[in-house]
């Protein structure tokens, strides 16, 4: 870590207060018709080429959309950190519809990769009647509050598509990694200064054959004046403890991590999203962190909350630049993400 970044205040656009910017039109990108109608003709012409998921950017074409898309990549890359898009017409689709539509769209952003061992490069959101005492099971699986964290490889862009909203709760909570960033640096540079030492973060059950059931990675680094976190749920710390005592975060660090999750969770810094059926959630897995209430789901079968999710690797000449500290790291994403196990846990 360059001591520099302890004391230069990042004034990046990423950097947001959440209540400013909770009623800012500009995050927030609406399809109108003519995208609508290109997006219903890009449906129809995978349909036609029998495409099946995964399939290439080129089976979804979007000549006019395309240099919208660039536009909002970039936004989320190197202007505030993420997107919403809003106005698909969720009922008029089936969900295997949704599938297909929400693959194409992602397709143009970069390459979607595995996010779990399960191979899922197109991922289910829901209630799996799982808990994250569990340490097994990822916090998605679950319908309980998570807590701000970033997703568990350095994935560029992270992705949600609401096919159906809970009964009630399950907002989703984002707050700028950045902005914490700011906050310990006038509050805690203690804390600040730990965050960029090695942490051991468990994988859950999901390392790949011949890794260690463990990681270590540095919760704060830097690369090119850019600041990249890689700050995760406070049970993948705990549950690293199993593998032996030694991988427990230290007393600095829980304290340390706990900070961030005070920062994160203040009013006066983060922003409240309520999906739609329809919306899709695009954001820099870098720089942002992203929360979720807990929810109660409908009792009828069939009517559950549901996110289609991706992980999209994005063109190295496009993405974040990462600290050396990361390199391994973003090298399952560049060789497709979490690779499949053989047996799987439930």
């Amino acid at each position: 870590m360059s001591p520099a970044q302890l004391h230069v205040k990042i004034s990046d656009p990423a950097a947001w207060i959440g209540p400013h910017i909770q009623h800012d039109a500009s995050w927030v990108y609406t399809f109108d018709q003519a995208a609508i109608a290109e997006l219903d003709a890009a449906l129809r012409h995978a349909k036609r080429a029998a495409a099946r998921i995964p399939f290439d950017a080129a089976l979804f074409p979007l000549p006019r959309l395309r240099a919208t898309l660039d536009a909002i990549l970039g936004d989320i890359e190197h202007g505030m950190g993420f997107k919403l898009l809003r106005g698909i017409p969720r009922a008029r689709y089936s969900d295997a519809d949704c599938e297909m539509l929400y693959w194409g769209l992602g397709a143009h952003f970069g390459t979607p990769v595995s996010q779990n061992a399960r191979g899922h490069l197109l991922g289910h959101v829901r209630d799996e009647g799982r808990t994250q005492a569990d340490p097994n099971a990822r916090a998605y699986q679950t319908n309980q509050r998570m807590d701000f964290h970033t997703d568990i490889l350095p994935i560029d862009v992270l992705g949600l598509f609401c096919l159906r909203t809970a009964r009630r709760g399950g907002a989703s909570k984002l707050t700028s990694a950045l902005t914490i960033h700011n906050v310990l640096r006038e509050e805690r540079p203690d804390l600040l200064a730990a965050l960029y030492g090695d942490f051991h973060i468990d994988w859950r059950g999901e390392e790949p054959a011949g890794e260690a059931p463990w990681f270590t990675l540095p919760m704060f680094s830097e690369r090119a004046g850019k600041i990249t976190s890689r700050i995760v749920s406070l049970p993948y710390y705990d549950s690293a403890a199993r593998h032996g005592g030694q991988y427990a975060p230290s007393a600095l660090q829980r304290e340390a991590l706990e900070m961030v999750q005070q920062i994160a969770n203040r009013p006066e810094l983060m922003l409240t999203m309520h999906f739609e059926e329809g919306d899709i959630q695009l954001i820099n897995n870098h720089t942002m962190l992203h929360a979720r209430e807990a929810y109660e789901d409908w009792p009828e079968p069939g009517r559950e909350r549901h996110l289609l999710r991706m992980w999209i690797a994005v063109d190295d000449a496009k993405r974040r630049p990462l600290a050396d500290a990361l390199t391994a790291r973003y090298g399952w994403v560049q060789r497709g993400g979490i690779p499949v196990k053989q047996v799987q846990t439930a």
